[in-house]
């Protein structure tokens, strides 16, 4: 379509302004062909009409729609045109706070004069490896795509910053060079990149200066050339200046300074060691006064000085030569306060003993006397005679101030080559990167040599700039394949040509420097001649002769010539310098002229060619005057010339980066946007050039798949085709006629200026069309909506109307009912209540009447019963008593009567007793009367017994008889006494009757005047009482008023602590992350520095390893194997310690744990002093054996073997004897405490079971102490026979007998043979003797229980005949039961029992086995081959035996790296590992430790482990980027930790353990220090797994989150630039949501396939998600094309994508979700209103995870995607500002994406039993065994 088909109404126009630039303004009517008059609207409402060129007829540009406005490319933009893209740099700088916005390949940076926090470390790390479209602009995406090309096309890069002075260009080269430091690093330890950044602040103090513009301008151009090696790390840097202003040193203007150095050096006069400089203020001082402006606002000179000695003293310049170069600095400062004093015109004097000069002579270490002399005269050479020559006044000061600049100039030279030197690179350089900071295109109001020479350098810029991008174009339009055409673009090579070509202007100013008589005047006319009216870009002023104009790309620049033949020549009077070169005190001066005499003639200055990767620096342009050859001297213009063609070839040899600095104002103020002077810059830096070369030729360009999902709602069904290249050529075609409008080339389609503006305004139309038409059907739903609401809130008020009116005469109906029925039942009550009242009365008359008749009749009753038990009671006693007295009396008279009786009878006795014959007779049968007496006597006594017995029961019987007939002759007198009483109580009863009956007729009296006044008081106690009623209401409710108040404080106070509380916990909580965090870090950074020290050991072997002649070094690479943590068992031998020492230098040994390290020193200082002691005493033991090896030589050897024999065996019976009195106790005690009568009678089987086993004990211990006192009846005859001589009565007769034996073995034989058959025999009948004692036992023990047994039966049957035969059979079925019961529990025990003893002999039978095949093994072994051969193989079925084992593995101690190496190093978790139990490998060296701590064997346990520890740190290190490996060696590590606190013994960790877990805890060993060892270890591990974790997650997270539309359609594509940004359409190569989720569930199943602990796998994955979400948040805080509303709704579909699969894999509650709560309120805020007050105060409490800082970004980044969205207003994000003002937070904008949370490992005991694990074949740990 045409373009003038665009300008319609409504449509937005740019017109020209004086002021703003450009003004934008509305059409208000269509343009017509042939209009020479726009009628326009301005923004502020004023109409205008805009009258059209009539010559050109152009109309005005169009503006851009708002949705493009802001890109972050300008190249993006449908219209370009200089108001678009001044508009553009204007909203992004001032609306969005954005310094940064591509223009193509240029990066133009505006300097926002404050300071942004965009350049941390985080942002470095966001920018790193991403692609340069897909990031918001920034310094750091280009030094970024400057990296990643020279890696990728192993070319070299240059990045050219260029602008005027102060738009930020130094800042910017330092950013670069800052990014290049950071994300490369350095390939050694000599911090190459510190170096790098530390030039800067030395360069800034010796090159910068404070000048109108800038207060850091940067007065010389640098070349910096970043080396790096094959594995693109910086390995050092070389660094070229170029045009030092020299002429600053002497003279500044109004409101600039010096070089900072001066200034810093004025400020810190007063330190000590700057003392003999002499310093003092700067106002004192020409040099540094002249400007009138000696500080800087906010600049510290003095602290400026520290930084840069500190940076000096970081690249190796030594303090001696720092105070080389102070002297030198300040004694310039010294020299320009020299005066001379005029003799005449032509002559000149230094005053006498001139105090500068002096202290400027003693400074340089020169002669006062030479030095004023020359000062004032000059030497003048001819060809045969040299004169001396005095100088003027004028031209003294003149040399003066070039000595100052020639001393700088060389002292800065000096400087830079040092630096170059400590940067200078130790390896060779692979690659390299250059940052050119050079000075923008500059114009004065007077220019000179220096403005020439720096506009020169910019022309030589742009011309190569100019070209890159025409090559850029034309290879993208050779490689879509499109037909283009030579664009034409500005070529200045005719300004460069009158510049630098023969017979230009440099050409003729070094040709008039040549002449004798030269001047600036006739270097002036002779320009003049040679070029004006001949060059079109030359001319002459109309009012100067002394000057002339160049036009240059940028602007017209008027130079004056004063000047330029000094600049040029940079004279400097040689003898000046001679008398420097003399000095011999100050080393460091001459060493600045010493390569005075070396001068590179002017071919050799510009080598041609490619300039290699590593090539020398290139020297500062230099005066060279005074040479003898002038035919060698080179001026300034022309070293300048060559240093430049120097630094093209470089540029045009690299790959180049464009940095285009502007600076938006001249007062340097914040965030202000001077649009004259931006638009200068933007003309003068090429950017508007770069556009115009764009706008030529086809500057949009779309894929096809970004114009199809554009531009899809144009299209109709029937259109969509299978090939979308197809169906969007059809489309185009349909859409835009012209077809020269645009091109299709292979994979993308060009478009004109204008047509994409164009279809964008076809597809607003089709939308707006669209919501159009939407609107009208949801406001017509709407209306129906509401008017049905409205009819039916009719019906609804009618109907409850109409219910109320009937509702109110249903109420009066029952109104009228319920009067007449309370009439009724009123009228009824009062009736019955009289009726009531009468019967009561009547009842209560009748029963006081009856009640009293029953009363009298009753007691009449009583007394008369009464009576008679009197008359009773009273009648016995008389009849007892008579009875008593009758008894005595017949008991006295028979007592009498007996009593006369005896007395005959005894003296009958006495007389018979005198006779003789009476005594005979009574002897005769004595005995048998005697035991009949006895006999009688016991029968006697049994009686007696038995009488006294039924006597005392008589007794008992009678005194409770009597007790009873006491108490009841006690009752009778009392109910006497009481009938008594009563009587008179009747009496006195009726007495008070009649009284109360008169008494009753005066109470009804006062009764009626009571009640009167009764009703007066209730009356007024009413009153009272309402009274206070009404005061305690008012009471009651202070009260509650009071309570409510001291409730509510109270709640207040609970509330307050309750918070206080939760946040003191939460504060202790984040202390407690911190410190878990620190640690961690700490050993993060523990294990770095380890590899470090590997990767350093490995070096230092490969180096040594070169074997020097005469000397062997021994290998000592083995010392890696050790663990830092432990020492090598090995270590306490003291024999080999002197050899381990010379093996392992102690500068190769194995970092060490410190607190580890201190405990095993002081564990082998006391395992040494214990094998001291030890040792000690195995010294006793020696001498004492010696000794007694010596009596023993005196005594016969087989006495000594006998009686050791014999006291071996004695030691051994007495050890068993006690082991079995232990057993019996131990016997005896569980009998008596688990005694019952059941299970203990003697009959039960669990008695006879424990009898018999008694009765085994008993035998073996009476075997055993006969044996015990056999022995030592021998021994002591033994001791006996073999005392000494002097000892033995006959000594003499033994010693004879021995020496006649002849054959002492004979006898020895002889008497074991006897002895032997002696205990054979008494052991025969000792076991018999015991058999017949215990059948015995047992027998008598059966009859007694047969006994009881039966005498319990008849008690049974007796009980049981006594019972009714119910009963009887009911308690014979209960006695069966007890008794069947009893069986059934006696038989369960025997069953146990025996299932016990069968146990104990089935581990009897494998002990017996497994000996007797070790013993068949050892007999196999001798049997020779031939035997085994011939003896025939017969099949046996071998039953497999059952083994109980006790989950212990034994291994040989040789065996160790065998068992690491098989179980550890080479398992691989894909293969043998994945059908194993989880945590296999942790249970078997667990069960392996087990084994050494069974055996006691602490150097078997320390070395194993230490193994383990080394082998898995191995494994880690050789495959630390896989995951499975990590994860499962995370599990495994968690698992043997686990193992080693669930069998340490400690209660804490036994809680859950079966009995059998707790019978395998570790015995002789405490292992707490290895499970922090390996704590650690797992801290390290977990580390190296969320790396592995962030490693793989991170490419997808951008693209799966943030680019890839989830929900198709939602996310509309906007044009892009010629930095593509990574498309939104999944390809192939690209990840999505589900790559993410995918990678999310293979990471699952692998930590759950590995038996990872549930709460580590929850940490694991909590830490996914902080990854997920921190990266997509930074993501989108750096990109503003991702903060729209419709990716907020793609993120919040995502997340909630993540949350489904949480929920999925029960992960809630992991906190993984809370880690996403930013991400997800960035979606929200992206999404919410942002207009009104009330929006604010919703964002500022709806965002509280976010920072200030990131919600303000995301306002600023928002991004309408479409017309019908509208941007933030910039009083809305102020208005959020100051409510989140009192917000404290960090200011970073960033989140920490490589943070790490804090690992715990809660302790989690196993349930598997240690006995049961099965080791697979698989894992070649065939040489351990189970135990």
């Amino acid at each position: 379509m045409a373009a003038s088909e665009l300008y319609t109404k409504y449509a937005r126009v740019w017109i020209p302004d004086p002021e703003e630039v450009w003004k934008s303004a509305e059409l208000l009517k269509d343009y017509k062909p042939g209009d020479k008059v726009l009628q326009l609207r301005l923004e502020e409402g004023k109409d205008l009409e805009y009258s059209l060129d009539p010559k050109t007829k152009e109309l005005p540009p169009l503006r851009n729609p708002d949705i493009l406005v802001g890109e972050n490319d300008l190249t993006a933009l449908s219209y370009l045109h200089e108001p678009a893209v001044l508009h553009n740099l204007k909203v992004r700088f001032i609306d969005s706070k954005l310094i940064y916005t591509y223009c193509g390949i240029v990066l133009v940076a505006i300097n926002p004069y404050e300071q942004l926090p965009i350049y941390g470390e985080d942002i470095i790390n966001a920018y790193s490896g991403q692609n340069m479209g897909d990031m918001d602009p920034h310094i750091f995406a280009v030094a970024e795509e400057a990296y990643k090309q020279m890696a990728r096309d192993e070319r070299n890069q240059s990045i050219i910053v260029s602008g005027e002075s102060g738009a930020g260009k130094t800042v910017s080269a330092k950013y670069a060079m800052r990014y290049f430091a950071t994300v490369s690093g350095s390939a050694s330890e000599a911090n190459v990149e510190e170096k790098v950044l530390a030039s800067n602040p030395i360069m800034e103090s010796i090159g910068n200066a404070k000048t109108t513009r800038n207060d850091n301008s940067s007065r010389f151009g640098k070349y910096i050339e970043i080396g790096f090696d094959k594995r693109y790390r910086i390995i050092g840097a070389n660094m070229r200046t170029y045009l030092l202003e020299k002429s600053r040193v002497v003279f500044q203007a109004e409101e600039e300074r010096n070089y900072h150095i001066f200034y810093q050096l004025c400020a810190s006069a007063a330190l000590p060691e700057f003392k003999t400089l002499r310093l003092g203020n700067a106002d004192y001082f020409h040099y540094t006064k002249q400007g009138g402006s000696p500080v800087i606002d906010g600049v510290d000179d003095a602290k400026e000085m520290m930084n840069t000695r500190q940076a000096c003293t970081l690249l190796g310049i030594s303090d001696s030569y720092q105070m080389g170069i102070f002297r030198i600095l300040a004694g310039i400062l010294h020299l320009g306060n020299v005066e001379f004093a005029s003799r005449d015109s032509d002559s000149c004097t230094v005053p006498p003993k001139h105090e500068p000069l002096t202290i400027f002579c003693d400074l340089m270490g020169v002669e006062y006397e030479e030095m004023a002399h020359w000062l004032c005269h000059r030497k003048l050479a001819t060809a045969t005679e040299t004169y001396i020559k005095p100088i003027s006044k004028l031209h003294a000061i003149n040399a003066r101030d070039a000595l100052a600049k020639h001393i700088y100039a060389n002292l800065f030279n000096w400087i830079v080559d040092h630096v170059n030197k400590a940067l200078h690179a130790a390896v060779k350089q692979h690659s390299f990167i250059g940052v050119l900071d050079i000075y923008g295109f500059e114009t004065f109001e007077i220019n000179s040599f220096e403005q020439f020479c720096i506009n020169y350098a910019n022309e030589k810029l742009q011309q190569q700039f100019n070209m890159h991008v025409f090559k850029l174009e034309q290879e993208e339009y050779m490689k879509e394949q499109i037909p283009w055409t030579l664009i034409d673009f500005y070529d200045n090579q005719p300004c460069i040509n009158l510049i630098e070509a023969k017979m230009g202007v440099l050409d003729l100013l070094d040709e008039e420097c040549k002449m004798p008589k030269g001047s600036d005047d006739s270097w002036a006319q002779k320009l003049y001649n040679t070029h004006l009216n001949k060059c079109a870009l030359f001319e002459k002023p109309r009012m100067s002769n002394k000057a002339f104009i160049i036009k240059h790309f940028a602007d017209k620049v008027e130079y004056q010539c004063e000047g330029f033949l000094e600049k040029n020549k940079d004279t400097v009077y040689e003898e000046q310098i001679r008398v420097l070169k003399s000095s011999k005190q100050f080393k460091l001066l001459p060493e600045l002229f010493q390569d005075e005499e070396k001068v590179l003639s002017p071919t050799s200055a510009a080598p041609s060619g490619r300039v290699p990767l590593t090539r020398m620096p290139v020297k500062p342009a230099k005066a060279r005057p005074g040479q003898a050859s002038k035919e060698h001297k080179k001026t300034v213009g022309h070293q300048f010339r060559n240093s430049l063609h120097l630094l093209m070839e470089t540029l045009n040899a690299t790959t180049p980066h464009y940095v285009r600095c502007i600076k938006p104002n001249d007062f340097k103020f914040p965030f202000t946007f001077d649009e004259k002077r931006a638009v200068q810059q933007l003309r003068a830096c090429g950017v508007l050039e770069t556009i115009r070369i764009s706008a030529a030729g086809f500057p949009s360009r779309w894929t096809y798949q970004e114009f199809f999902s554009r531009y899809r709602v144009l299209m109709k069904q029937r259109d969509v085709l299978g090939d979308r290249k197809q169906t969007c050529k059809n489309v185009l075609e349909k859409l835009i006629q012209d077809k020269d409008k645009y091109q299709f080339g292979k994979t993308k389609i060009f478009f004109r200026a204008g047509q994409v503006a164009y279809l964008e305004k076809i597809r607003a139309d089709k939308l707006r069309a669209a919501c159009i038409r939407i609107q009208k059907t949801i406001r017509g739903w709407l209306m129906r909506k509401k008017y049905m609401r409205m009819r039916k809130a009719a019906i609804t008020i009618q109907r409850h109307v109409r219910g109320y009116q009937a509702r109110c005469y249903a109420k009066f109906l029952r109104r009228t009912r319920a009067a007449i029925t309370i009439q009724k039942f009123q009228r009824m009550y009062v009736v019955r209540k009289r009726y009531q009242c009468m019967r009561d009365a009547t009842i209560a008359l009748q029963a006081l009447l009856r009640g009293y008749m029953v009363r009298n009749k009753y007691q009449m009753m009583l007394r008369e019963h009464k009576s008679v038990v009197i008359q009773k009671h009273v009648r016995g006693w008389l009849a007892r008593r008579r009875y008593g007295r009758t008894l005595r009396a017949i008991i006295y008279l028979q007592c009498c009567y007996r009593r006369m009786m005896a007395k005959r009878e005894l003296k009958k006795l006495k007389i018979e007793a005198r006779s003789v014959e009476r005594y005979k007779k009574l002897h005769i049968g004595l005995e048998n009367k005697i035991m009949q007496l006895q006999r009688k006597i016991d029968e006697q006594n049994k009686e007696y017994k038995s009488l006294l017995e039924k006597m005392t029961t008589l007794e008992v019987t009678y005194t409770t008889e009597t007790e009873k007939l006491r108490g009841d002759v006690e009752r009778l007198r009392l109910s006497e006494e009481e009938a008594r009483s009563a009587t008179s109580r009747v009496l006195s009863l009726q007495e008070e009757i009649a009284k109360l009956r008169t008494e009753l007729h005066h109470t009804q009296a006062e009764k009626k005047s009571i009640e009167e006044r009764a009703d007066k008081y209730k009356h007024e106690t009413e009153q009272l009482v309402s009274e206070l009623k009404e005061q305690n209401s008012l009471l009651k409710t202070e009260k509650e008023e009071l309570n409510r108040r001291i409730h509510d404080q109270a709640r207040e106070i609970t509330e307050s602590m309750e918070k206080k509380l939760v946040e003191e916990t939460k504060q202790l909580e984040l202390d407690l992350n911190d410190e878990r965090l620190r640690y961690q870090n700490l050993l993060n950074e523990f294990s770095r520095l380890e590899e470090r020290y590997d990767d350093l050991k490995d070096e230092m072997n490969l180096m040594v390893s070169i074997p020097k002649p005469g000397h062997k070094r021994t290998d000592s690479t083995h010392s890696s194997n050790e663990s830092e943590y432990t020492f090598s068992s090995e270590i306490t031998e003291a024999e080999d310690l002197p050899l381990r020492m010379e093996q392992e230098p102690s500068e190769k040994k194995a970092a060490l744990d410190m607190s580890l390290f201190l405990k095993l020193q002081k564990r082998v200082s006391e395992l040494e002093q214990e094998k001291q002691s030890l040792q000690d005493e195995l010294d006793r033991k020696e001498e004492q054996a010696l000794r007694a090896k010596a009596k023993e030589e005196e005594r016969p050897p087989i006495r000594g073997a006998e009686l050791e024999y014999e006291s071996l065996k004695r030691q051994e019976l007495e050890s068993e004897n006690k082991k079995l009195k232990n057993e019996l106790n131990e016997l005896q005690k569980a009998l008596t405490e688990t005694r019952a009568p059941e299970v203990t009678a003697p009959g039960a089987p669990a008695y006879r079971v424990l009898l018999d086993q008694l009765t085994s004990v008993s035998e073996e211990l009476e075997v055993r102490k006969e044996e015990v006192l056999i022995l030592r009846s021998q021994l002591v005859s033994q001791k006996e026979a073999i005392q000494p001589k002097h000892t033995m009565t006959d000594a003499t007769i033994l010693l004879e007998d021995v020496q006649k034996m002849k054959d002492k073995g004979e006898i020895a034989q002889a008497y074991i043979g006897l002895k032997e058959t002696n205990r054979l025999l008494e052991s025969q009948l000792q076991s018999q003797r015991k058999s017949h004692e215990n059948e015995l036992e047992s027998l008598r023990g059966e009859i007694q229980s047969l006994k009881e047994e039966n005498n319990r039966q008849q008690q049974l049957l007796a009980q049981n005949l006594q019972l009714p035969p119910e009963a009887r059979i009911e308690a014979s079925l209960q006695h069966e039961i007890t008794r069947l019961t009893n069986e059934n529990l006696d038989l369960m025990e025997q069953l146990e029992k025996q299932d016990k003893t069968v146990r104990k002999l089935k581990k009897q039978l494998k002990v017996f086995a497994k000996k007797i095949g070790e013993l068949e093994v050892g007999q196999m072994e001798n049997i020779s081959p031939g035997q085994i051969i011939d003896e025939p193989i017969r099949p046996v079925n071998i039953p497999r035996k059952e083994k109980d084992f006790q989950g212990m593995l034994e291994y040989k101690k040789e065996d160790e790296q065998k068992l690491v190496k098989n179980l550890i190093l080479e398992l691989k978790p894909r293969g043998v590992a994945v059908n194993l139990i989880p945590g296999l490998p942790a249970y078997i060296l667990f069960m392996c430790v087990r084994h050494a701590d069974y055996l006691n064997d602490d150097q078997k346990v320390r070395s194993l482990l230490t193994s383990t520890i080394n082998g898995i740190k191995k494994v880690l290190k050789k495959r630390g980027d896989d995951f499975e490996t990590v994860s499962f060696w995370l599990s495994n590590t968690c698992r043997f930790l686990h193992c080693l606190k669930q069998y340490s013994g400690e209660e804490g960790f036994m809680k859950h353990n079966t009995p059998r877990q707790n019978e395998h805890c570790l015995t002789n060993f405490d292992l707490a220090e290895y499970r922090q060892v390996l704590s650690d270890l797992a801290i390290q591990i977990y580390q190296q797994l969320v790396r592995v974790l962030e490693n793989i997650l991170q490419p997808m997270i951008v693209s799966g989150m943030l680019e890839h539309e989830t929900i198709q359609g939602v996310s509309g594509v906007k044009p892009t630039g010629l930095r593509k940004r990574t498309s939104s359409i999944a390809d192939e190569g690209t990840y999505t949501l589900d790559s993410i989720i995918r990678q999310l569930n293979s990471f699952h199943s692998v930590m759950c396939q590995h038996g990872m602990d549930p709460e580590l796998i929850k940490q694991v994955v909590k830490q996914m998600f902080y990854i997920i979400g921190a990266v997509t948040l930074n993501n989108l805080l750096l990109r503003k094309d991702m903060c729209s509303w419709s990716k907020g709704m793609q993120i919040r579909y995502n997340v909630s994508q993540l949350e489904e699969w949480l929920r999925d894999k029960n992960l809630m509650n992991s906190g993984a979700k809370e880690t996403l709560e930013p991400l997800i309120q960035a979606a929200q805020l992206l999404q919410v209103k942002k207009k009104t007050d009330e929006d604010a105060e919703a964002i500022c409490s709806m965002c509280n995870a976010l920072t200030t800082a990131q919600i303000v970004k995301v306002l600023n980044l928002y991004t309408p995607v479409n017309e019908f969205e509208e941007r933030v207003l910039v009083s809305f994000i102020r208005t959020i500002q100051v409510r989140l003002r009192d917000r404290k937070d960090s200011p970073q904008l960033l989140m920490d994406a490589k943070h790490i949370f804090p690992v715990t490992f809660p302790f989690n005991p196993s349930s598997l039993a240690l006995e049961t694990i099965q080791i697979p074949a698989s894992l070649g740990l065939g040489f351990i065994s189970r135990v």
